[in-house]
């Protein structure tokens, strides 16, 4: 009964900054390397950015490159992704999930878990 629950998000103004948590309950958090995932209007869900069971290893989707940080704290079993410089583009529900690739970046059929999170809307104003 892995339980996956997404916030920080918000309404911003573009080249604003926002950061997501997403906290992690049912599982031993720490076996996972974990992702994050969004879903703009219209759009599939797509992978964001990705981050090894230490934290050693990330992955970004390449126009995030740079703007986004991603996280993670253990003993607190949260991870986090620090958005900055945000523009319109970004707009979408962010999700998290665990992810079983680490050897390259991971693509939304990496995801480990059954179920998503409510995830947490992103909305960047021009």
């Amino acid at each position: 009964q892995v339980l996956l629950v997404e916030s920080g998000g918000g309404l911003v103004q573009a080249g604003g900054s926002l950061r997501l948590s997403c906290a992690v309950s049912g599982r031993t958090f720490d076996y996972y390397s974990m992702g994050w995932f969004r879903q703009g209007p219209g759009k599939e869900r797509e992978f964001v950015a990705s981050i090894s069971r230490n934290g050693a290893l990330t992955y970004y989707k390449g126009s995030v490159k740079g703007r986004f940080t991603i996280s993670r704290d253990n003993a607190k079993n949260t991870m986090y992704l620090q958005m900055n410089s945000l523009k319109p583009e970004d707009t979408a529900v962010y999700y998290c999930n665990a992810v079983s690739v680490l050897v390259r970046e991971p693509t939304i059929t990496d995801v480990v878990f059954g179920s998503w999170g409510q995830g947490t809307q992103v909305t960047v104003s021009s």
